[in-house]
This record gives structure tokens, sequence and C-alpha cells, in this order.
């Protein structure tokens, strides 16, 4: 399994990093790991065809992490000419969001005809969905965006990959870290300790109870980027837009 960072910034688009987006290719299937609204552009830079994704696995309904979804809609119509289903997967009402979104960026773009099936599947806390063969376990966090946010652990070809979303420490991640075979973690201070985002000083304060073979840090704000020189490297990866992690 291989994933790779499409995208690892803030919603401000700190060190000119494209906003959240991690692609992952599987046995049984390739999928997204938020879209944020600059995803199309990351995918075409990477040369990720849109028409292999088979599912987008959506932590939160803030732009930088769904904002993305219209441009793959328009793209799979216009462009890519996708024929199979898409399925999204996200917070309760993510689809009543994503027509308010796509169509006020382009009016009747979810009403027009398409060759292909947009289906969308809501979580339930703590209870596992599986879309082709990907099995996702859904874990409330903290980080208000008109509908629950959620931390997500992945079970896909005998390994576990799990993702903080946007979150303040909440003791629910040392669950979702544990034993994970790679634990994505958002980073967007370094020392200031905010109620809905993470600081590396907390998470290294916790770092023994997350548990995970291997931590990879992003999501980080302008003040967290220059002070990632202090970073302990031993412990954590830092992610950087295009690059890749076999897992």
């Amino acid at each position: 399994m291989q994933l790779t960072v499409i995208g690892c910034g803030d919603a401000f688009g700190a060190g000119s990093r494209l906003q959240t987006s991690f692609c992952v290719r599987s046995g049984p299937s390739t999928f997204l790991i938020d879209c944020g609204a600059t995803s199309l552009i990351g995918m075409r830079r990477l040369g990720i065809n849109p028409n292999d994704i088979d599912t987008v696995f959506v932590t939160h309904l803030h732009g930088d992490h769904f904002g993305g979804l219209p441009w793959l809609l328009i793209d799979a119509k216009y462009v890519s000419n996708r024929s199979r289903p898409l399925v999204v997967t996200g917070p309760k009402g993510i689809e009543d969001r994503f027509s308010t979104l796509a169509e006020a960026l382009y009016p009747n773009s979810t009403r027009a005809e398409r060759g292909f099936e947009l289906i969308f599947v809501e979580y339930e806390e703590r209870k596992p969905i599986e879309v082709a063969g990907v099995t996702v376990t859904p874990f409330e966090v903290h980080h208000p965006s008109g509908a629950p946010p959620y931390a997500l652990r992945f079970a896909v070809d005998g390994k576990v990959l799990s993702f903080t979303g946007d979150t303040g420490w909440v003791d629910v991640l040392s669950e979702v870290a544990r034993d994970a075979d790679l634990f994505i973690s958002e980073c967007f201070q370094y020392d200031v300790t905010l109620p809905i985002h993470l600081d590396y000083k907390t998470i290294d304060a916790n770092y023994e109870r997350l548990g995970a073979d291997r931590v990879l840090l992003t999501h980080m704000g302008q003040e967290m980027l220059a002070e990632s020189v202090k970073v302990d490297r031993e412990r954590y990866m830092i992610a950087e837009d295009g690059m890749t992690i076999e897992i």
C-alpha cells in the first residue's frame, strides 16, 4: 500500500503547500482521504488519474478538506469522462453541503446528466464502513465545522492507517492511533495550544500514548513551519506535497 501526499497545507496556503488530500493505492482500492479545494491541481501535477479514485473519505466539512469535490465532479463529467460510480463518505449532511457548494460554484452541476453514479455515505460514530475493500471507522473529535468532525482509522491490505483530521487534543486520538502502521496527525502550531487544532508540543507529550509505528505531521501553519527544525525526526516525519510513503 502506498500513500501519496497530494496536499498537506493548512487553509491559508502556508509554505505554498496545497490543501489537505492524500491518495492511497492499495490492493483492493485507490482512494482519497480528504479533498481540499486544490486537490485536482495536485492530482494533475502528480499524474494521478481522477478516474482511478474509487472513494473519497472526508473527515469534516471545511473547504480545505472537502472543497475540491465540485471540481472532481465537473472533471469527471467534462474531462475524464468517468463511467463508474464514485463514493463519497463523510459526516451527516455531506450530500446537502456538497450540493450547496457545487451549485454556488457551477450552477446546475449537480442536476446535469452524467455518465456515472455519485454515492454519498454518512458516518455513524465508531461504526465501521466497508467500501471497495477498505474498512474505515470514524471517531468524533473536536473541530466545529457545521457537522460532526471525525478522525478516521482505515484497515486495508492487513495494514492500519489513521488520520486525525483537524482537531484539538481529545483522548480518543490514542485509540485512533494505537498500533497503526502510519498515523497522520495535523500539527497546526508548535507550542500554542488551541481547542480546535493540535500543536507539536501536545502531540509530543502524548507520543507514547499514541502507540503508532510511524507518525506523519501535516497541516502545518506558518508558525509551525518556522519551528519545524525543532521536530524530533527520530519520532516524526514531516509531510511535503508530492511525497510518497510505503505502508
